[in-house]
C-alpha cells in the first residue's frame, strides 16, 4: 500500500450517548477498513475493546483507529463522553490536529457538550460539527441550529439539507447543490465577518467564486474561524459521506516541521494498554523528527499534581513499533513527524509521558476532587496487597488516578466522580478478580505550611531521646510560593554524607509531603531544607535515614502549622433576566463568589461569572433547571484551590474552616 501523502490526527468528541462510537464505526466501514459493522449496544465496536466498555456501552479510554481517503490517512481518536472521563479527553486534545464533535439531534446541546466545545475553542483545534441521529423520533433541524448559534459558537455553516428528520427514511444532501444560492448567501457573510476583503467584495462586489468561496471556507475552518456543520446518522450512513470528503479537504494537515535528520524525536504518549501477560503498549503521537525499532529513548514523566518532585526520566531500547495505519515490511519500519506508533519494550513508561523536549502542547490536568477509601470484600493482608498493586496498575494507565496507601492497610483512590468509581470497582472484579468495597467519597484537600517549623533528631546512641536509627537528621520547612510545588534543598554540605543517604532523605521527603501531612492530605507548595546530618561509618544504612527523616519531617510540618485548602471551579452562568435575583441568592447561599455579571449578545439573558467549591457545583446543577424554568447554561472548570471555608469536613472527620492548624489542635 503506497504511503499517504499526509496524515491526519482527529478526535471524536461528544456529550455521552450521542452516537461518537457508532459514527467511528461507519466511517471506518464507509471507507472499507472493516468489512462488517460493529454496535454499540452488541458490544463489538472497533474502539470500544475493554469488557467495561462493551458491558455498559460508555467508552472509557481514548483509543485509535485509522482509514484513507484518498492520499490522506486519517487517524480516529475516539475519547470518553462521559465527565467523569474528562481528563482522557484532556489528554487526547494534545495529540490532535482537528476534531469533530458530535451532537445528536434529539437531545441537542447537552452539558458536555459545551464544555468540549469550549476547551476546543480554547486549543484553537479546528472542528467540524456532525448531528447524528437525524432518523430518530423528535429529531431537530432548525431549532437545533438556533441553539448551537445560541449555546456553543454563532460562527457555523450548515453544509447539508435534511428531507424528513425525525423519521427512519430521512435523508441529506449537500447544499451546495440543492440551495446554492441561499448557501452562497449565507456562507459570504459568515466567511466576511474574519476576513475585510471578503466583506468588501459581499457589500460592493463582485461575489465569490464557488471556488473561491471553498478555499476561504477551508482556510476559516483550519484556523478555527468557523465550524462547518453536517447532518447524518451513523446507524443509516446517511451524511456520513458529506463529513469523509470534509475530513479530506477542510481539515488542514499537521504543522510543517525539520526534517528527521535535522532535530531529535519529540512527542507525547497519550495512551497505555496492557495484554494478558502484562506487558505494555503505549501509543505516542510524534511532533518531530523520526523513530525506529531497536532504538534507545528517554522519556520525561511530569508530575500530575504538583505535590512532588517536578519530573522524572527514564531511558529504554524499543522491543516492537508499529504505524498505526500503515503496514509495513520487516526492516522499513520508520515513524515519522504527524504520526501516531505503538510502541513496546518500555516497561516504566505512563500515560503522558514526553518524548524528547516538552511539546508545549501539553495542557495541565486538574487533579481529581474525590478520594475514596476501598477496601478488599475478603478480609487479610494479602488480599489488601493484591488490591493496591491492582490500583497501582491501573494508575500506570491514568496517572491522576491516584493510590495511596492509609493507616490500617486501606487504600484511597483519588477520582473525577461516581460513574468512575463503578468503573475501576468492575475492572478490579472482572481483570483482577477483586471484590472492592468503596466508602462514601469526600472532596480532596491539600495542606500548605502556615509558618515555619524545624525538627532534628541525633543518632542512636546520642541526645536525651535516642531515635533507635543509626542517623542525624533535622529538617525546616517553610511554606514556598503559591503554585510551585514542594522543593528539597541543603544547608548542609553535600559530600557530609554518603550519595545513597542523601537520596535516601530527598526520596523520603517527596514521598511523606505526597502521602499526607498532619490532617492526612497531601503537602504541597512546601519548601524543605536539610540544616543538619550525621551518620555512624559501620551500623548506618539508607533505611535508617528513610525512616527517621519520616519522624522528623512530621515534627517539622506540626511545629509550623498548616493551612487547608480545597479544590474550586470557575463558572461562567447564561440565565434568563428575569430569574437573575433568584439564580444569585441561591449561589450565594451555596457559597459562590459572583465577579463579574451583565447582559450577553443574545435578548433577556444575564451571564454570571465567579469561583464556588467543588463540592457545591453538585448542588447547583441540581437546583438551576427549577430555578430558571430549565433555561440555565453553567459551564465550569477547575480553578485554583483557596482556603476552606467550614463547614468542610477533612481527614479526620472534623472542620477545620481555613485557619492554620497548630500543634495544639493535633493534640
Amino acid at each position: 500500500m503506497p504511503t499517504p501523502t499526509r496524515t491526519l490526527n482527529i478526535g471524536i468528541l461528544a456529550h455521552v450517548d450521542a452516537g461518537k462510537t457508532s459514527l467511528t464505526e461507519r466511517l471506518l466501514y464507509d471507507t472499507g477498513t472493516i468489512s462488517r459493522l460493529g454496535s454499540v449496544d452488541g458490544g463489538d465496536t472497533q474502539t470500544d475493546t475493554s469488557a467495561i466498555e462493551r458491558q455498559r456501552g460508555i467508552t472509557v479510554r481514548s483509543a485509535v483507529a485509522s482509514f484513507r481517503v484518498g492520499g490522506t490517512q486519517v487517524n480516529l481518536i475516539d475519547t470518553p463522553g462521559h465527565s467523569d472521563f474528562v481528563a482522557e479527553v484532556e489528554r487526547a486534545l494534545g495529540v490532535l490536529d482537528s476534531a469533530v464533535l458530535v451532537l445528536s439531534a434529539v437531545e441537542g446541546v447537552q452539558a458536555q457538550t459545551r464544555v468540549l466545545m469550549r476547551t476546543l475553542r480554547e486549543a484553537g483545534l479546528p472542528t467540524l460539527i456532525f448531528v447524528n441521529k437525524i432518523d430518530r423520533a423528535g429529531a431537530r433541524v432548525e431549532g437545533l441550529l438556533a441553539d448551537v448559534r445560541r449555546k456553543l459558537t454563532p460562527h457555523i455553516v450548515r453544509m447539508t439539507d435534511v428531507c424528513d428528520a425525525g423519521s427512519r427514511h430521512a435523508t441529506t444532501s449537500p447544499r451546495r447543490a440543492a440551495t446554492a444560492a441561499q448557501f452562497a448567501a449565507e456562507c459570504d457573510e459568515l466567511l466576511a465577518d474574519h476576513d475585510h476583503d471578503i466583506l468588501t467584495r459581499v457589500v460592493d462586489g463582485p461575489p465569490l467564486t464557488p471556488a473561491e468561496r471553498t478555499t476561504a471556507l477551508a482556510d476559516q475552518t483550519a484556523h478555527a474561524l468557523v465550524h462547518p456543520v453536517y447532518f447524518g446518522s451513523a446507524i443509516s450512513g446517511q451524511g456520513v459521506a458529506s463529513l469523509i470528503e470534509a475530513l479530506a479537504t477542510l481539515l488542514p494537515p499537521p504543522p510543517a516541521t525539520a526534517a528527521p535528520t535535522d532535530t531529535p524525536p519529540r512527542g507525547t504518549v497519550f495512551a497505555v494498554e496492557r495484554d494478558e501477560a502484562g506487558h505494555k503498549t503505549a501509543y505516542l503521537r510524534l511532533f518531530e523528527g523520526a523513530l525506529l525499532p531497536r532504538q534507545s529513548v528517554t522519556f520525561t514523566s511530569p508530575d500530575p499534581v504538583g505535590t512532588g518532585a517536578n519530573t522524572t526520566t527514564h531511558t529504554g531500547r524499543l522491543t516492537g513499533l508499529e504505524v498505526v495505519g500503515r503496514e509495513d515490511e520487516p526492516g522499513t519500519v520508520r515513524l515519522i513527524a504527524g504520526e501516531i506508533g505503538r510502541l513496546r519494550g518500555l516497561p516504566g513508561i505512563r500515560v503522558g509521558d514526553q518524548l524528547g523536549r516538552p511539546t508545549g502542547r501539553r495542557r495541565h490536568f486538574a487533579a481529581p476532587t474525590l478520594q475514596s477509601v476501598v477496601r478488599p470484600r475478603e478480609p487479610g493482608p494479602a488480599m489488601a496487597a493484591r488490591l493496591h498493586s491492582a490500583l497501582s496498575d491501573l494508575a500506570e494507565r491514568d496517572p491522576l488516578i491516584r493510590a495511596r496507601t492509609e493507616v490500617g492497610g486501606a487504600t484511597s483512590v483519588f477520582l473525577y466522580g461516581e460513574v468512575q468509581k463503578e468503573v475501576i470497582a468492575a475492572t478490579l472484579a472482572d481483570t483482577y478478580g477483586i471484590e472492592a468495597v468503596f466508602e462514601p467519597s469526600r472532596t480532596v484537600c491539600t495542606e500548605r505550611p502556615a509558618g515555619t517549623g524545624e525538627s532534628m533528631r541525633e543518632l542512636a546512641h546520642r541526645g536525651p531521646a535516642p531515635t533507635g536509627h543509626w542517623a542525624t537528621v533535622g529538617l525546616r520547612v517553610e511554606a514556598a510560593p503559591y503554585g510551585t510545588g514542594n522543593s528539597f534543598r541543603y544547608e548542609t554540605e553535600l559530600g557530609a554524607l554518603p550519595r545513597a543517604f542523601h537520596q535516601a532523605i530527598e526520596e523520603t521527603v517527596y514521598e511523606a509531603l505526597r502521602a499526607g501531612g498532619p490532617r492526612g492530605w497531601a503537602v504541597a507548595d512546601c519548601a524543605v531544607t536539610l540544616v543538619r546530618s550525621g551518620f555512624d561509618s559501620i551500623l548506618s544504612t539508607a533505611g535508617d535515614f528513610r525512616a527517621l527523616t519520616r519522624i522528623v519531617l512530621t515534627q517539622a510540618l506540626r511545629e509550623a502549622g498548616t493551612l487547608l485548602y480545597e479544590p474550586y471551579q470557575a463558572f461562567e452562568l447564561d440565565v434568563p433576566a428575569d430569574t437573575l435575583a433568584a439564580v444569585a441568592r441561591q449561589l450565594t447561599a451555596l457559597g459562590a463568589l459572583i465577579e463579574e455579571s451583565g447582559s450577553t449578545a443574545t435578548a433577556g439573558v444575564w451571564r454570571l461569572r465567579g469561583t464556588v467549591a467543588a463540592r457545591r457545583v453538585a448542588d447547583i446543577e441540581r437546583r438551576l433547571p427549577g430555578l430558571t424554568h430549565g433555561e440555565a447554561l453553567w459551564w465550569a472548570r477547575p480553578a485554583d484551590d483557596r482556603p476552606s471555608s467550614p463547614p468542610h469536613t477533612h481527614g479526620d472527620g472534623h472542620g477545620h474552616g481555613g485557619q492554620a492548624i497548630s500543634p495544639a489542635g493535633l493534640a
